[in-house]
């Protein structure tokens, strides 16, 4: 557990921003960094020291465009384009599933660029959600649906009694950290409680699992990852609902 508390507190101090260049970047960092701590959301910039990057292009991607994206694969660094105009094109170095159709007259998608920037950040998006608002609750609703979806897996995958009850309970402690962090809750002795809460609800879920396996003794498997993944989703609903209120907290004094 405090490995994991470890990696967070070198994960906060990560100060990369959320880069955004391009057509009409201006008005977009206006909007994305609503909210967000001084330098947290920047107009262009070498794109090497970004934490990730929303390109914005106004049609087809240009030589500028190109060479800027192949800048940013080639410094590992997470990017997003914003596709505007009423024909869309294949953006290069960018996955298809990475690109946020903006259609003209309509204003920039910011929930949907934000949801994509999350989804491409992953785990390593605590940090930046931590100092970018707008960020906050698309990231922690991916931290759920992954640790979810993993502890599923795992649940309906081991089969030996017992043995998935420590990768379960550390994904469990990690999605709960992870929560806390990109809400800039940082975890001391005084969270401590709340840690434990995680274990002591990793044992009742596994309680819950224990009693339906004796009822469905054909389909175990599928009862077991059912209850990982369910049990997982609960504990991490009720974490983000807890350190979103400790956030607003924080901000109110």
């Amino acid at each position: 557990m405090w490995n994991l508390v470890k990696e967070l507190k070198v994960a906060a101090e990560d100060a990369r921003p959320l880069q955004v260049s391009g057509a009409l970047a201006s008005q977009l960092v206006k909007e994305l960094g609503r909210g967000a701590q001084p330098g947290a959301v920047r107009p262009g910039g070498r794109v090497e020291d970004a934490g990730v990057l929303v390109r914005v292009l106004g049609g087809a991607p240009t030589e500028e465009d190109e060479r800027e994206l192949r800048a940013a694969r080639r410094a590992r660094v997470p990017v997003v384009a914003v596709q505007t105009g009423a024909a869309f094109f294949d953006v290069p170095y960018v996955l298809a599933t990475d690109v946020v159709p903006c259609r003209p007259g309509e204003g920039f998608p910011v929930a949907e660029i934000a949801d994509a920037v999350a989804a491409r950040l992953g785990e390593g998006g605590t940090g930046l959600a931590a100092r970018v608002p707008l960020l906050r609750e698309p990231v922690c609703r991916q931290l759920i649906e992954t640790f979810s979806r993993q502890n599923g897996v795992v649940g309906a995958a081991v089969f030996v009694p017992g043995a998935d009850f420590p990768i379960l309970t550390l994904n469990q402690l990690r999605l709960v950290l992870r929560l806390a962090a990109a809400h800039g809750v940082e975890v001391d002795q005084q969270r401590v409680p709340e840690i434990l809460a995680t274990v002591g609800a990793a044992f009742g879920f596994r309680a819950v699992a224990r009693q339906l396996l004796g009822a469905v003794p054909v389909a175990g498997w599928a009862v077991k990852g059912g209850i990982a993944y369910s049990g997982t989703r609960a504990l991490g609903e009720a974490a983000l609902r807890h350190f979103a209120a400790a956030a607003t907290d924080n901000v109110g004094r």
